[in-house]
């Protein structure tokens, strides 16, 4: 029993090294938290590494036999199952990573990578018509100035279901917006309508230069963005709530 375990602690342990560096790049740079509670990624993800890390090894332990003649052939196959699983798993995940940190209206909408409308992209902006590979990046919706347009957007997303947040060609840089920011940010003494005092508090320790807030509206959890409020700059996305 010998070679069977020392292979299977092998295979083992470069399964759990490919593993971290993995769980590494999705939650500090697809994910950074806390965004990875707000999408609801978090279990699943964790889920399936761990099955597929322990999966892989367990069946090799199974079908190892040392004089077996279709021994080769067996393992490779088992680690080109465990491979394709992780990295059907992996592309799953980057489908829907957090892409787009949209301000539109009164609040940031979270847009995954799998809910950009890409249909008209290409009347976008150069630095909006392709989401980064790295962290999610900031962006604002352009309202439009005509009634008509704006009655035609509300249309869309209300019989539709397509947010302006989802479409590129709306986007521009926050600075633009800034104004709308400063007018629309809340004061943090409103947080504590929503979250404990305690909590807050602990959180805001942490971000001095934060005097205001905005929300961000998410998948899973709903969160909130403090904001400095005379240069309309992020400072944070943190775990609170912004409403009931």
């Amino acid at each position: 029993m010998l070679k069977p375990l020392k292979f299977f602690f092998g295979h083992l342990a470069i399964s759990m090294g490919i593993a971290l560096a993995i769980i590494a790049w999705v939650f500090l740079v697809w994910y950074p938290q806390p965004l990875a509670q707000a999408v609801g990624v978090t279990h699943i993800f964790l889920m399936m590494v761990a099955v597929d890390v322990v999966l892989g090894p367990v069946l090799s332990l199974l079908v190892y036999k040392e004089r077996k003649k279709t021994l080769k052939f067996d393992l490779t196959v088992i680690i080109l199952i465990q491979l394709s699983a992780l990295v059907y798993g992996l592309f799953c995940i980057a489908q829907g990573r957090p892409a787009w940190l949209v301000y539109s209206v009164d609040r940031f909408e979270l847009v995954r990578q799998n809910e950009i409308i890409n249909a008209n992209s290409q009347k976008a902006q150069a630095l909006f018509q392709h989401p980064s590979w790295f962290k999610p990046q900031f962006a604002a919706v352009e309202l439009a100035k005509d009634a008509k347009q704006r009655n035609e957007d509300m249309f869309t997303e209300v019989l539709g279901g397509i947010s302006l947040a989802q479409r590129p060609e709306r986007y521009v840089v926050l600075v633009q917006v800034k104004l709308q920011i400063q007018h629309r940010a809340q004061s943090l003494k409103e947080l504590e309508k929503y979250n404990s005092k305690q909590q807050v508090e602990n959180v805001l320790k942490k971000y001095p230069k934060a005097d205001a807030w905005v929300p961000l509206k998410a998948n899973a959890i709903d969160m909130v963005v403090l904001m400095n409020k005379n240069s309309a700059q992020v400072i944070k996305i943190v775990d609170l709530r912004p409403w009931k």
